[in-house]
């Protein structure tokens, strides 16, 4: 579990952005009112299996397409507990102390059986997404980090509210953060980075 900084560390949270088979991570630290990007690292959620298991499992026999997904997840699993817990220890080695994490939700809908999520291209894509999102949730929750969850389009509305910024200035000091830790700094980034900011508000 996740002890809270002493006074000669910083309190640092962690965001996600998923994707298939990969999610941009972002680390911010220090002070909530001035906190600085300390981390950028692209996590690695499928090595040996297909990045998008579900669109793989589509027309297979029920059976295999039922043991494909368990070892798609399986390993995602595995690979997203190895790479959070790595990035844990990379941040306190730079002298913070992660509380929390940021995760990005889809607008999403809840999900039906397998069964019918492959007979339905929209679930295959919905299953995806939520797939990668589900293990990232567990990996932070292991390493005892306090969640934060936001749907995607409701992001910089619940920033500028929690944060007490406005829009325009929440995007300058992400794209401050850009420039001081260099590209690749996309929207992916961009998106974990204040996610990441907004967890940390939450982890004080």
């Amino acid at each position: 579990m996740v002890t809270r900084s002493s006074s000669s560390r910083s309190q640092a949270a962690l965001g996600f952005r998923a994707h298939s088979g990969w999610a941009a991570l972002v680390a911010v630290a220090g002070p909530v009112a001035e906190p600085t990007a300390v981390l950028r690292r692209r996590v690695v959620l499928s090595d040996k299996t297909p990045r998008q298991p579900f669109h793989a499992a589509e027309g297979q026999p029920f059976a295999a397409a039922e043991e494909l997904i368990r070892r798609s997840t399986g390993e995602a699993q595995a690979l997203a507990e190895r790479e959070v817990q790595e990035a844990v220890a990379q941040l306190r080695a730079m002298g913070h102390e992660p509380v929390s994490s940021g995760l990005l939700l889809a607008a999403g809908r809840p999900l039906p059986g397998l069964r019918e999520v492959l007979a339905s291209h929209a679930f295959i894509h919905t299953a995806e997404g939520e797939l990668f999102r589900e293990v990232l949730r567990e990996a932070t929750r292991r390493c005892g980090l306090l969640p934060v969850e936001v749907r995607e389009r409701d992001l910089e509305d619940r920033a500028a509210r929690s944060l007490r910024r406005s829009a325009t200035e929440l995007q300058r000091r992400v794209a401050d953060w850009g420039k001081a830790l260099g590209s690749p700094w996309t929207q992916d980034e961009k998106r974990a980075a204040l996610v990441a900011w907004l967890a940390l508000s939450a982890g004080e």
